[in-house]
């Protein structure tokens, strides 16, 4: 019988031993040549054989044992609130998982849903499992306190950073986004009646849905955007509020609520592309046309912005560019502690146009 016919019968795993015995050679050389090692003078002749006798018996190593032979498990863990649970920033798993197949590392998805029990529970677990490093991620860009459990292994920040200076994070450049936004407008000519929408009403600092956790991202982005305006020798019309959570419901209330105490934007430049197309059907609903009465721009450059006609002008967050970094930056023990940006690229849509002023 072989391994293979002895693993779908679960009788267990294949030893050294067994394939040593296969190959006609020592345990020993079985071991030199499977783990790679080339101080032992073996000849080819038998580096085959013992090769092609643990592929005929189907073969793995022990995990356990390499572990201990080498102090790494070839595992690492994803631990974050959200990421893995919805279908808003997952992309970021794709680029971790990427760079870590590169690397022929397995990885370990854990989601704590914002509860500490439970992230702690779960920290402790993967510890115990000497995973080789965490990458701790956030499903929306914020600051966070590192978890005291973090630190008893190799650790990087994903889509969120630490007040303190001696980790490493990697997070959107949020401000150059804002200042991408802005600049869209005004090379379309837009110069005045420009107004955000998305910052929280008085008291409020983040949606109800993610903990009232406060967005790194709606600071960041308002400061490009107060910046590129300010260079132009303008700024913002105004700010419009959102009640709730960030969604097109809450896009739809806030631009309606805009519309109705008077003010003509010419340009609105939403917080996400849920707000923007809130925006669009409060426009709508309105007898306003995008982008012929008013140009729309948002952040995030999700699949929304495709779903409607026409399609919405979007920021990029770049999740997958993110994963893939982190995990790079984890890999790689000798990278100094400190905060990476990636750019987020400008995704073209058909929601913004010259406006009616300057036609």
């Amino acid at each position: 019988m072989d391994g293979r016919s002895r693993g779908q019968r679960g009788e267990g795993r294949v030893t050294l031993t067994e394939v040593a015995e296969r190959a006609g050679v020592s345990r020993s050389a079985v071991s030199f040549v499977l783990n790679g090692r080339t101080d032992l003078r073996l000849s080819a002749d038998t580096s085959a054989r013992v090769r092609r006798a643990a592929e005929e018996l189907g073969y793995s190593p022990n995990a356990t044992a390499k572990t201990l032979r080498t102090g790494k498990s070839g595992t690492v863990a994803l631990v974050s609130d959200f990421i893995g649970t919805t279908s808003v920033a997952n992309s970021m798993v794709r680029g971790v998982l990427e760079s870590l197949h590169d690397a022929d590392t397995l990885l370990y998805m854990v989601d704590s849903q914002g509860e500490p029990s439970l992230e702690e529970r779960l920290l402790r677990s993967l510890i115990d499992r000497d995973v080789d490093g965490i990458i701790y991620g956030s499903m929306f860009t914020r600051t966070i306190a590192v978890p005291t459990l973090l630190r008893n292994a190799p650790f990087v920040l994903l889509n969120c950073v630490s007040e303190d200076s001696d980790t490493t994070a990697v997070i959107p450049d949020e401000v150059g986004a804002g200042t991408t936004a802005a600049t869209a407008l005004l090379s379309a000519g837009h110069r005045d009646r420009i107004w955000f929408v998305g910052v929280f009403p008085p008291g409020i600092t983040g949606g109800g849905s993610w903990h009232g956790w406060s967005p790194l991202a709606l600071t960041e982005r308002l400061r490009g955007i107060d910046a590129a305006l300010a260079a132009a020798g303008t700024a913002l019309a105004g700010r419009a509020s959102v009640d709730g959570d960030w969604d097109v419901a809450g896009g739809r209330s806030s631009v309606a609520k805009l519309l109705a105490s008077g003010a003509a934007p010419s340009a609105l430049i939403c917080v996400n592309d849920a707000v923007g197309l809130g925006a669009y059907q409060a426009l709508q609903d309105a007898g306003l046309r995008v982008p012929d009465d008013v140009s729309v721009i948002a952040f995030d450059g999700s699949p929304l912005a495709t779903a409607v006609r026409p399609a919405l002008t979007s920021v990029a967050l770049p999740h997958e560019a993110l994963g893939r970094l982190a995990a790079q930056l984890l890999l790689d023990r000798e990278a100094a502690p400190r905060i990476h940006r990636v750019p987020m690229p400008l995704a073209p849509g058909g929601s913004v146009s010259a406006p009616r002023s300057v036609r």
